[in-house]
């Protein structure tokens, strides 16, 4: 007999109940965060978490000691089997944790090239934009692609709805400049500080979608992790062969995760 599908629950938090479950009410996110636990192990749990005490902050969000204290029970519930991808949230109302099965994880990844302009409205913090990235990887999607590009208004790559963009100039890691529009990713600087202490030099580079044709491009999250792009769907560049990806994704995916503590 088949086993019934895993759905996704939601559960709010308050410094009294602690996590109760609740309806997915459809509420205005003001911040996001997610990433992947595999069987109980997770990539720099606490990156995400200073990234989500961060943003709130911005939002003039719960104290961070009220944050900290649903992390913490946050943690606790999160499963040590299975392959998940939770994400926790800031509403105007609530604080709360979606409990989601991952979704079909990939190794490389079919990009449309057609040169999106940045759609989002709060570039620096992940929340507000989500649901017009989704629509952006939509669009994608009837394309053939699996994730957008997008670009400044002069064609500059930033990068792409869900995911940081890098990209090999021989032995030159790249990475759009720091002072564009960028969301800080917890995965992208995981890869810079590894290549700062393997001696690979990083540069900081604008680049057009066709100044990326023939190159080794990679698009880097938490959830997927390492990425390279093996097809431009729709747009000038021609995708280079990834001769450097395996093996930074087998540093990434097997030396990088750390066990969640035992539930206490």
């Amino acid at each position: 007999m088949a086993q019934p599908a895993v759905t996704e629950s939601v559960f709010a938090w308050s410094p009294v109940a602690g996590l109760r479950p609740v309806a997915d009410a459809d509420e205005r996110l003001l911040v996001a965060d997610s990433w992947l636990v595999r069987d109980g192990r997770v990539r720099a749990l606490d990156r995400h978490r200073d990234r989500f005490v961060r943003s709130c902050a911005e939002c003039d969000g719960p104290p961070e000691y009220r944050l900290l204290e649903f992390w913490r029970a946050m943690t606790a519930v999160l499963p040590r089997t299975g392959v998940w991808f939770p994400r926790v949230e800031l509403t105007p109302h609530h604080v709360r944790l979606r409990l989601r099965p991952a979704p079909a994880l990939g190794t490389t990844v079919e990009v449309w090239a057609a040169g999106q302009p940045d759609p989002r409205t709060v570039p620096r913090r992940k929340g507000p934009d989500l649901g017009t990235l989704a629509r952006l990887r939509a669009r994608a999607a009837d394309a053939g692609a699996q994730e957008a590009v997008l670009v400044t208004p002069s064609g500059v790559v930033l990068e792409a709805a869900t995911t940081s963009v890098l990209w090999w100039e021989d032995d030159t890691l790249c990475l759009p400049p720091p002072r564009l529009p960028l969301l800080p990713g917890v995965t992208l600087a995981l890869i810079q500080e590894h290549a700062g202490h393997t001696g690979i030099r990083i540069a900081h580079r604008e680049r057009t979608l066709a100044e990326l044709t023939d190159r080794e491009v990679w698009l880097v999250n938490a959830l997927h992790g390492i990425r390279p792009v093996t097809r431009w769907v729709g747009g000038p560049a021609k995708a280079g062969p990834a001769v450097r990806a395996p093996e930074w994704r087998k540093w990434l995916d097997e030396e990088i995760p750390e066990r969640l503590e035992t539930r206490g």
